[in-house]
């Protein structure tokens, strides 16, 4: 007879609609307050500036959280932001993600920043997600992650101090000013 060895999806169903955000990596159970005036501004201008570019692009779909990312049954996720091609929009079921998104941004808070630097992004890594950002509204600046070899290769590390803006290879023609997101 097996033995389980953490949480599945089927526990993460039961667990309470609190306000909180609730995660299961490897089985182990994740919990956050709900998010700071700041995390919430970035995360809003980010979604509402990759979802119009997707929208006249045709490049795919856009999602905020809360949105299940369900990479296994002992992995479920709530990436703040994330991005799903057209070519892999098999993924987006009615009730959730089932696999890795192209992007998927994580915008970091004081309760989040281990989790999201470390954790997260070996999970999304693994997982099979293409490019990870991890915005920093503290400091303003955003680190950009692209699947390699051996996991993520750091690709950009942005600052609103410099005046960059964000591109990806995933969304053709996007150029999102830092001074847009950081609002």
């Amino acid at each position: 007879m097996a033995t389980r060895l953490g949480l599945t999806y089927e526990d993460y169903l039961a667990f309470p609609d609190d306000g909180r955000r609730h995660e299961i990596i490897e089985g182990e159970h994740f919990m956050t307050p709900s998010p700071i005036t700041r995390h919430q501004r970035a995360c809003g201008n980010i979604y509402a500036l990759l979802r119009e570019h997707a929208r006249r692009s045709g490049a795919g779909k856009v999602f905020i959280a809360p949105m299940d990312v369900v990479f296994s049954d002992e992995d479920v996720v709530q990436p703040d932001v994330l991005f799903i091609s057209t070519a892999r929009a098999a993924i987006i079921t009615e009730k959730n993600i089932q696999g890795a998104p192209d992007l998927v941004v994580e915008v970091l808070s004081e309760t989040t920043r281990k989790t999201d630097l470390s954790i997260k992004r070996k999970l999304y890594a693994a997982s099979g997600v293409l490019e990870y950002w991890v915005v920093d509204p503290e400091l303003e600046a955003v680190s950009v992650y692209r699947a390699g070899q051996a996991g993520y290769d750091r690709a950009a590390e942005l600052s609103l101090e410099t005046k960059d803006s964000l591109k990806t290879p995933l969304l053709p023609g996007l150029s999102l000013p830092l001074c847009e997101i950081f609002l």
